[in-house]
């Protein structure tokens, strides 16, 4: 417990330096607390800031959430702690579910992979059900598409089943991350068991947090233990050949406009901020009276004009996406750091114009989708075709 207030999940370290990093930050903030509040934008790393601080920073345990159904959470330990239903908290601490999860990480983030769901575009024509005689249930904002889950959900296993409350409340450096080898490979297995899994006369079993009794399978497929030309593959990660899909957001465009012209956004009114909804749906119907184009500091709650809208170049969900990781490791891995910042005043006058992030590998990082399923027929073909295509780069 002493530890969580310096854990990733509090602090934010990670994701805010990356972020600012790639605008040309060179100091490693402690926290996301630390991210500087400009009543002036001077330069594009101040913009980026000002992004975060009224955008970003809506998913960490100090936030209640944004105003959708199952995005509203408690503050602090209540965040993963205290149970949501019916619209009211629960007064009953618990071990989190996957739903306090998911009050976070929805929309294209892991988590909401893990049950198969990837948001539809923001577009309203290109948004499903297209006309209903009542509105449709939106519990995180934006629609999805439901795709194949991973198959460690479809067997009933929740979040916390891989990612103890030790390792989440963990100081960020000492945070252990589970492997698919720590349960699946009979070797490490055989030297050290893991939390929760117990070895038996007749294979290994893992004891969920609800009580579900899993049978563990253990690699077995010689395609697991065959030798390699070490030159080009010094190690492949598992979701390489058994992620199932990934999300793969090329080109995150982000807007800030201080001015009060609506009308272009009338078919982008939901862009998965309550926020940003509230004010779209209201000023772009002309019988209502107009509210101001400001959002709030998501630290100090503090209400500042412009808004910041959100686009993409492109989202699909194929192909799988391969680079190099760690020591040479072939790995999954998505577009992170892709953004392009912009900025347009009160005045109309365009200030920065699709800034782009200094980010290397077109801002992709490795990734682990959590997507996984039986490798299927041509898992072999991602790694040819990209080794072939690594090497005509060189």
């Amino acid at each position: 417990m002493k530890d969580v207030r310096h854990s990733l999940h509090f602090t934010l370290k990670k994701s805010t330096n990356l972020f600012r990093q790639a605008f040309g930050s060179e100091i490693q903030l402690d926290s996301f607390l630390e991210t500087p509040q400009h009543d002036t934008i001077q330069t594009t790393l101040d913009l980026a800031d000002d992004l975060l601080r009224r955008r970003c920073f809506r998913c960490h345990p100090y936030s209640a959430g944004d105003n959708y159904p199952a995005t509203r959470r408690g503050t602090g330990c209540a965040a993963c702690h205290l149970q949501r239903e019916n619209d009211s908290f629960s007064h009953i601490f618990s071990s989190p579910s996957d739903k306090n999860c998911l009050s976070c990480h929805y929309g294209n983030r892991v988590g909401a992979d893990y049950y198969g769901r990837f948001e539809h575009d923001f577009n309203n024509e290109y948004r499903t059900p297209y006309k209903t005689d009542d509105p449709q249930p939106r519990p995180y904002g934006l629609e999805f598409h439901q795709l194949q889950p991973d198959i460690h959900q479809k067997r009933g296993l929740l979040c916390i089943d891989c990612h103890s409350g030790s390792s989440l409340m963990a100081v960020g450096d000492q945070q252990k991350i589970t492997t698919c080898a720590d349960c699946h490979w009979k070797t490490l297995l055989d030297k050290t068991l893991p939390p929760r899994i117990t070895k038996k006369d007749n294979g290994y079993f893992l004891f969920s947090d609800r009580g579900k009794i899993h049978n563990l399978p253990l690699l077995h497929n010689q395609a697991h233990f065959q030798k390699h030309d070490r030159t080009k593959l010094k190690a492949i990660s598992c979701q390489v050949c058994h992620a199932q899909w990934s999300f793969n957001d090329f080109g995150k465009h982000f807007l800030r406009s201080d001015t009060d012209e609506f009308e272009p956004w009338i078919y982008l009114t939901n862009q998965g901020s309550s926020e940003i909804e509230k004010i779209l749906t209201n000023n772009t119907d002309f019988d209502r009276d107009e509210l101001p184009p400001a959002m709030t500091d998501k630290i100090t709650g503090r209400q500042q004009t412009g808004l910041w809208y959100r686009g993409y170049t492109m989202r699909r969900w194929r192909p799988i996406l391969l680079g190099r990781g760690k020591n040479g490791t072939l790995t999954t891995v998505r577009p992170v750091l892709d953004y392009f910042l912009s900025w347009i005043d009160e005045e109309e006058e365009v200030r920065v114009d699709s800034q782009k992030a200094n980010s290397k590998h077109n801002g992709r990082r490795p990734y682990t989708p959590h997507t996984t399923g039986a490798a299927g027929l041509f898992y072999k073909n991602r790694i040819s075709t990209f080794l072939k295509n690594e090497t005509s780069q060189q």
